[in-house]
């Protein structure tokens, strides 16, 4: 299995017989190195509803095809733009055919933003534990530190953990750390920082001080096998 990095929280999963983007926001992130036109997966899964994850979701998925997995309103809402979608709420795991979904607490908001600046309820946002062949990555999604994540750790044996580092809206350094402590997965990638300047971090000296596992930095498109 092959996870890859394309700027903010966009996490490309490759296992052998699928392709699955986490939160593909593309389109006007300037720090992606995806087009939206371009990329072709089989599934697509969502922490929550917000524009910058929600991303470019309804135009891929319309054009390939591809399953839509998120929490319960946004699958809903989903739905109603013609998507194929599969509901989940937090708590709740499935076994699909190109693996295991289960979804986390994460605690943000989760809201969509339409054209006619109609602020949308989405409901609960999440983080995603996503097992394929014999590995395990958690997607934090977007979220503060909150004491679960340590149950979190000791239920699951991590591989790959992907954890907002922003601050501001998320989960700064110092709270990452100590979450990383928690999880306990092998390999701890910062993500969620810089699109914005609201967001701007280091996330090298955070790598470097990752004291559970090993702290990683992914450039935007660079990958890790699992």
């Amino acid at each position: 299995m092959k996870a890859i990095f394309h700027g903010h929280a966009l996490v490309e999963i490759q296992t052998e017989h699928h392709n699955i983007l986490i939160d593909p926001f593309i389109s006007g992130n300037e720090l992606c190195d995806l087009d939206a036109n371009q990329v072709n997966p089989d599934v697509i899964l969502l922490t929550h509803g917000h524009n910058d994850h929600v991303g470019d979701t309804v135009e891929i998925a319309k054009r390939t095809g591809a399953l839509v997995v998120a929490p319960f309103e946004l699958a809903t809402y989903l739905s109603f733009q013609g998507l194929n979608t599969h509901a989940m709420n937090i708590g709740g795991s499935n076994e699909f055919d190109f693996g295991c979904v289960k979804y986390t607490k994460a605690f943000h908001g989760s809201s969509y933003i339409d054209e006619n600046k109609n602020i949308i309820y989405m409901g609960m946002p999440g983080g995603i534990l996503f097992s394929a062949e014999g590995k395990t990555i958690y997607h934090a999604g977007d979220t503060g530190l909150f004491g679960d994540m340590q149950w979190i750790g000791d239920l699951n044996e991590i591989d790959l953990a992907f954890l907002p580092i922003g601050d501001n809206l998320t989960m700064g350094p110092e709270d990452a750390l100590l979450a990383a402590d928690w999880i306990k997965a092998d390999i701890v990638v910062p993500i969620h920082y810089d699109t914005f300047p609201t967001i701007k971090q280091d996330p090298y000296n955070f790598a470097k001080d990752v004291r559970t596992g090993t702290g990683k930095v992914l450039k935007i498109g660079e990958s890790l096998e699992l």
